[in-house]
């Protein structure tokens, strides 16, 4: 099984940051994550996006992160919503039982 090499966009709109990610986010790639988080985490003038149509596999670690996030946003009364989560992702996020918690964000930021 060939591994999907893990990428983030930033995409910065008047009214959202969005980090679109692609590939696998396992515990390799945490650090890289929670890089790109740290300039936007604690900006309450934008929502933060995170757009996972590209995301072909997340481990614990990456629903961890999630979570993380989810909360910390929720703490400082900062939105968070998350777009075009993949059918097997989705699954996952069900399961975990993040689903009830997410914000699935249906329109595509411009």
């Amino acid at each position: 099984m060939k591994q999907q090499h893990f990428q983030i966009e930033q995409t910065e709109t008047n009214d959202s940051y969005i980090l679109s990610l692609s590939g696998e986010l396992d515990l390799s790639v945490v650090t890289q994550l929670r890089a790109a988080l740290e300039p936007v985490m604690e900006r309450t003038d934008r929502a933060l996006v995170l757009n996972l149509r590209d995301l072909k596999y997340i481990d614990s670690t990456g629903i961890g992160i999630i979570v993380s996030v989810l909360k910390y946003r929720d703490g400082i009364n900062a939105s968070l919503s998350v777009q075009e989560i993949p059918p097997t992702i989705q699954r996952l996020f069900d399961l975990t039982g993040i689903s009830g918690y997410l914000t699935e964000g249906t329109e595509q930021q411009t």
